[in-house]
């Protein structure tokens, strides 16, 4: 009987996945081995489900809960008549038909754009949301993890997130309802002065922002150590949670990759395929370049 509900879990599996894997993934049943057990981890969807669709838009997100991630990443920046959008790079020209950087750009420039063309002809028409849409459309629905890009260029971006976040109640979140990231730390110290309550993250990529000393500081007004999953080990981990931060590496996009970040017992994975996190609690999938 045993055998016979692990070739069938093995068989769905394999089928599933051949809907979503990249091309150059090959599966065999040799590559699937069972895993006997994960402890409880959250699921992240970077820029929301975005290796399904294009990533920052409601598409995204909508794919994201109906993959069961318990937050959506999203990037948050200002456009040029001082409006919050949800954006990834400083300019609109790899993820819409636009050109051109967001702060140059206002909000009825930004919604003129088609956001979702590039990813496939069935997201044509999809637009870049506002802050204030996504709180609106997503807060009861999951968590929302907000990554603020490039703060320098967007003096009192910090205040401006914070009155928007106060305006909706979320100044004292639930747990699991919010959270605020960024790799601009001294934004990260800013926010957390401004809103004592809400957990802060620091994004990590730099070997000297893993010493202790470091981390002793992060630990000081940080809730939340996310580091590149290239750089997480064990007793960075450790180091970590021992003073009283959880971990949320970034961006683990591959079966091998998220098996490695299980082993690593963070408190949450960061991904585009949210849905592989759940699968891979069951299996191990080996992925070779063809």
């Amino acid at each position: 009987m045993k055998k016979t509900a692990m070739f069938v879990l093995v068989l769905v599996f394999s089928l599933s996945l051949s809907l979503f894997l990249p091309t150059n993934t090959v599966i065999s049943n040799e590559n699937i081995i069972q895993v006997d057990s994960v402890d409880p981890i959250k699921i992240v969807a970077h820029r929301g489900a975005s290796g399904y669709a294009p990533e920052n838009t409601v598409a995204a997100f909508d794919k994201a809960i109906e993959m069961n991630a318990d937050f959506i990443e999203v990037d948050v920046q200002r456009s040029k008549d001082g409006k919050l959008v949800i954006m990834h790079d400083p300019t609109v020209d790899r993820t819409t038909d636009g050109a051109g950087k967001v702060k140059d750009l206002t909000l009825k420039q930004l919604k003129r754009l088609d956001a979702g063309g590039w990813k496939g002809s069935q997201f044509k028409g999809e637009k870049i949301p506002t802050f204030e849409e996504i709180i609106k459309r997503y807060r009861k629905k999951t968590g929302i993890l907000m990554d603020i890009k490039y703060p320098k260029r967007y003096p009192g971006i910090e205040k401006q997130i914070a009155e928007i976040l106060k305006k909706h109640k979320l100044e004292q979140p639930k747990k699991g309802e919010i959270i605020i990231q960024s790799f601009n730390h001294k934004s990260m110290k800013k926010m957390k002065q401004l809103l004592p309550k809400v957990p802060i993250g620091v994004l990590i990529t730099k070997k000297a922002h893993t010493k202790e000393k470091a981390i002793e500081e992060f630990a000081s007004y940080a809730d939340y150590y996310n580091p590149s999953y290239q750089i997480l080990t064990k007793e960075l981990v450790e180091k970590a949670n021992a003073k009283g931060m959880k971990v949320f590496p970034w961006s683990v996009r591959s079966f091998d990759a998220i098996q490695f970040v299980l082993e690593m017992k963070t408190a949450a994975i960061i991904t585009e395929y949210p849905e592989f996190v759940n699968l891979t609690k069951k299996v191990t999938i080996s992925t070779v370049e063809r």
